[in-house]
């Protein structure tokens, strides 16, 4: 049976995701915010948790974690490099590990860049990858503990994926940076499309994800870096894509 996902605001601009194995009734929460906000969607679902699967250390993550794990007895599945920054962390994975939230089976991408031992969750049979704050709708994470060109190359890999894969980010930012992508690419027609749906979303009080890796590679800036229009739009053709990213980046960072 296909993999369930269920998505909730939480905090100010964060998202909380239940993904549910139906078949055997298994929950994993896609980082904790808060804790309140993801037993109220257990509420709202009926279903019980299982697992919290962290993509990174920062608290708009990780800070419900102790609750939740103290109510429901749930396992903590986090990034081997950044376990030591989470609290009452399980089980530790690294790129290529495997993850299973009952019968759903996952896979790790370590994507740093965000912070240095960032993690995203690919779950290929059912088409869906949790990026954390590595890849947003239209955006990409703050290079705060890496560097740009480890960020780019945590974009590629993400980028790689099928244009089918549903991506679920931590935060609700697109229209924000939809404004930002106009500046770098004014006459980008998917970005234009987007950016109409996107508004359509925001009036309804719907979200603006997930969106699909295929959306992401016509209209996200950040995934463009390695275009030659991407790169003459912000003065630096010829150059190295991640040198390319970096200068896209540090507009937003200013914006």
């Amino acid at each position: 049976m296909p993999a369930q996902v269920h998505l909730f605001p939480c905090l100010k601009d964060n998202y909380g995701v239940l993904l549910h194995d139906p078949q055997s009734g298994a929950t994993a929460a896609i980082d904790a915010p808060e804790a309140a906000a993801v037993e109220a969607a257990l509420k709202a679902t009926g279903w019980k948790l299982t697992d919290i699967l962290v993509t990174h250390h920062h608290a708009d993550h990780t800070d419900g974690i102790p609750a939740l794990k103290q109510h429901y007895g749930c396992r903590v599945v986090a990034p081997e490099a950044e376990a030591k920054r989470i609290s009452l962390v399980d089980e530790t994975v690294r790129e290529g590990d495997k993850v299973r939230v009952g019968g759903l089976e996952g896979r790790v991408l370590e994507t740093p860049g965000h912070t240095a031992g960032h993690i995203s969750y690919v779950f290929d049979a059912d088409k869906l990858v949790f990026a954390g704050d590595t890849l947003f709708s239209i955006g990409c994470g703050r290079v705060i503990e890496g560097n740009p060109e480890m960020m780019w190359q945590s974009l590629l890999k993400l980028r790689g994926l099928p244009d089918d894969t549903r991506i679920y980010c931590g935060h609700e930012y697109t229209l924000a940076n939809i404004r930002f992508a106009r500046t770098v690419e004014p006459n980008n027609k998917a970005l234009a499309t987007r950016e109409a749906e996107v508004k359509g979303l925001v009036t309804a009080g719907k979200p603006t994800i997930p969106s699909t890796i295929g959306e992401e590679k016509a209209a996200n800036p950040f995934l463009r870096a390695d275009l030659p229009e991407v790169a003459a739009e912000v003065g630096l053709s010829g150059n190295p894509a991640w040198k390319v990213f970096a200068e896209i980046r540090e507009r937003k960072n200013k914006s």
